[in-house]
Parts: C-alpha cells; structure tokens; sequence
C-alpha cells in the first residue's frame, strides 16, 4: 500500500508564515526597543541627571536666556562679595599695578564671585566664549547650575533672539571698585556681566550687592531702568574716577566755564548708574562721564551696553566705537553720555583725548 501525500493549502500557508513573522516581529521590537531606553537612560550618567535644555537650536545662542542667566550670575557673585566684606575676611594682597604706578588690589571677594558667577555662565552656555577679570582655577571648579527660568520682568519686555553661539563674548566683571571694597565704600561696588554680539555690547547687567539693586537692558530689546530727563550741556556734571578728578577739571572747566561740577567716584558701573535714573539714595547723578587713561574692557562693557539699549553712547575720547572682541583692554579713555549731543561733547573736548595718551 503506498504512502499518503500530505497537501497543504495555499491558505494554510500563508496563515503559517503570517505567524512567523508576527512572532519574529514581537521578538526584535522588544529587544530594540529595550536597548533604545537603555541607551537614553544610560547617556547622562557622567554628569548626573541631565538639565533643561536651552530652546534654541545647537549652534545658536538665546539671547533672552543669555540675559537671565546674566542677571542671576551677578546677584550670585554681588552674593559673595557682601558676605566676604561683612564678615571681615577680604584676605587683601596686591596683584600688581597699574600702568599709572597704582597698587592693584585682590581680595577673596573678587575670587568667590568669579567662581560664582564664571561657573554658572560656562554650565548654562558651555559653547559661549567667557572673559573674566579674574583667573579662573580649573582645581577650583565649583557647580552651578540655572533651570533655566527666565524672570517675568524679562519675559514682559524681551523677545526670543537667536544668534551664533561663535559670535557671543561674554565679560565679566566679579567686582568692581575692589579700592574703594578695601576702604569699605560701599556704595562703588557692583558686579557686571555684559554679553557682546560680534563685538558690539548687546546686554548689559549692573548689580549694588549692599543695596541688592539690579539694572539690566538689552539693546533692540528692553531694560528695567530709564535715563534721567534733566541735563545742562552747558555746564555738564562730570563723574571721574578719583584719582583723575585733578586731569579732568581743569581741561573741562575751561571749556565749560567754572560752574561746571566735578564728581570724583569709584567703580566704572557706579559712573554709568549715575547717568540713569535709578532708585538709589546713595546714588550720585551726573550728565558725563569721562575716563582719561587705560581701562579694561569688562570695567565698560556693562555701562556700554546698556547705555547703548537707551540710546546713549560710550566712545573713546576721540568719538570711536569700543570694540568688545580681542585684547582686554581700552586705550583711549572714554567719554559717556545720554540724551546729550555726544558728538559735540568730544568736539568740546579736544585736549582731553592728548591728555589720555600721557
């Protein structure tokens, strides 16, 4: 007797191979789909739970980001400035001097800031190039972070902007008028950070750490503060430094008469708030403010920026533009003035550009 045939169906066939392959199907889903969610949950083990990520595409800087990590840094260096100078543990020394002979002084203030306020600035930006007064040791190294959330205030008046993160300088400024936080003057002492944009200031942000006043702005954006109405370009008030009073007066009472007023001052962010209108009782008010020597960059680059966001401006003595790119630091002095005819100021003051290059 021979042997019976075994015939499958078409049907019955494609019913077997259907079932393989959704068995195959369920198999490697599940395998990739487990290696997938091992990998995203492995990725930030390094550096611990991973933070809020900015908004703004890789490569891209959101300046409005920008400036709120700003204005905290400052609050967080103006922090440890005023506890150092409280507690009375300002461990002074001298770093050097200046190109006028002037003892350059360095405290513990300075450092615990430009750690605060660099480390905070790096974590938030990482890509964003950084220039501080200050030295910053890799040994030192301190977390900070920011979760990213911008103040109301800042929200209410500033738009999103995005620019190239390679075209973004930062400047930092830890403590300003360290002399006069040696002599405990108070009242000098801010803290600064100012964002430029291809080298043109764009974001500025002054903070008083002993009176906990903030001002910030952001040129073709907004700012919390507004420059003071009342002038008389005839006889200027003029805010100087303290030991350039004497260079100043005599060159500008002779061109402005003898009436004009000279305001000797400490800390370039204290000479640029006294051009606005800032609710501050110890707070002196002036029409201009001249520097007649070498300054550095991260001394202006704040004041610069936010006068430029009220329509003011910030030259050299001879009416050229700072550029916030390259060397540290400014050689031909400055003049500073708002709501004022700038340019006729520099003409009325010729002398004061020769006597910068003394």
């Amino acid at each position: 007797m021979a042997p019976m045939g075994i015939r499958l169906s078409p049907l019955g066939m494609a019913v077997f191979c259907l079932l393989g392959l959704g068995v195959l199907y369920h198999l490697y889903s599940g395998f990739l789909a487990g290696r997938f969610a091992f990998f995203m949950l492995s990725e930030p083990a390094a550096g611990g739970p991973e933070a809020p990520r900015s908004s703004a595409p890789a490569g891209a800087v959101d300046l409005r980001e920008l400036l709120a990590v700003s204005v905290l840094a400052a609050v967080r260096g103006g922090e440890e400035v005023k506890r150092v100078r409280e507690g009375n543990v300002l461990n002074e020394k001298a770093k050097g001097k200046t190109r006028e002979g002037a003892e350059e002084k360095l405290t513990s203030g300075d450092l615990l800031s430009n750690r605060k306020m660099f480390y905070l600035l790096k974590g938030a930006f990482p890509g964003v190039q950084i220039n501080s007064e200050e030295h910053v040791d890799a040994a030192d190294q301190e977390t900070v972070s920011w979760d990213r959330s911008i103040p109301e205030d800042i929200k209410k008046k500033i738009q999103p902007k995005e620019v190239p993160a390679e075209s973004v300088t930062v400047w930092i400024d830890p403590l300003d008028a360290t002399q006069e936080y040696t002599e405990d003057l108070r009242q000098y002492v801010t803290t600064m950070v100012c964002v430029a944009v291809n080298g043109k200031p764009v974001i500025g942000v002054i903070h008083k750490p002993f009176s906990a006043y903030t001002v910030w702005a952001m040129v073709d954006g907004g700012s919390n503060v507004k420059a003071r109405s009342s002038y008389n370009e005839k006889t200027p008030r003029i805010i100087v430094s303290r030991s350039h009073a004497g260079k100043v007066e005599q060159v500008a009472r002779q061109t402005f008469g003898n009436k004009t007023v000279i305001i000797p001052a400490g800390g370039a962010g204290y000479k640029v708030l006294a051009l606005l209108d800032v609710a501050e009782k110890n707070q002196e008010e002036a029409d201009v403010y001249i520097h007649v020597t070498y300054i550095k960059k991260w001394d202006i680059c704040a004041g610069n920026a936010v006068l430029r966001a009220l329509g003011g401006h910030m030259t050299t003595l001879a009416g050229e533009e700072i550029s916030y790119t390259g060397s540290d630091g400014n050689e031909g002095g400055l003049i500073a003035s708002i709501n004022m005819n700038h340019k006729a100021l520099i003409e009325k003051l010729p002398n004061l550009e020769k006597t910068s290059r003394k």
